[in-house]
């Protein structure tokens, strides 16, 4: 499956911004969805993740209450909602996809990354 994230951009402390991610090429509904972030100078962390059907979601402790993600299989695109934007949000915004149900929060263990969105949150 190929992955395209987007919708990043400037924002300013406690703005919001939607961040969108488009699946082609395989069934989109076959795999388990997440959203990873990096920033400057630190190691990729997961910040939430959604099951085939969108019938349970898992966020980070850091972003839990502020973000929601969700997905339209039918549009084969799965969304990030952030709200309440922090300075500490700052960082490029990964999408990912995975077969398996087990160890959500680890990287390694989705096999199909998109490109990064940059979101930098200014104080």
């Amino acid at each position: 499956v190929q992955l395209q994230a987007s919708g990043g951009g400037l924002v300013q402390a406690g703005g919001s911004l939607r961040l969108s991610c488009a699946a082609s090429g395989r069934t989109f509904s076959a795999y388990i969805m997440g959203w990873f972030r990096q920033a400057p100078g630190k190691e990729r962390e997961f910040v939430a993740a959604i099951t085939w059907g969108g019938g349970s979601t898992f966020y980070a402790d850091s972003v839990k209450g502020r973000v929601a993600i969700s997905r339209d299989n039918a549009r084969n695109t799965m969304y990030l909602q952030m709200n309440s934007l922090k300075p500490e949000d700052t960082a490029v915004y990964f999408c990912a996809a995975r077969r398996t149900y087990y160890s959500l929060s680890d990287s390694s263990k989705y096999d199909y990354w998109g490109q990064g969105t940059q979101v930098t949150v200014s104080s």
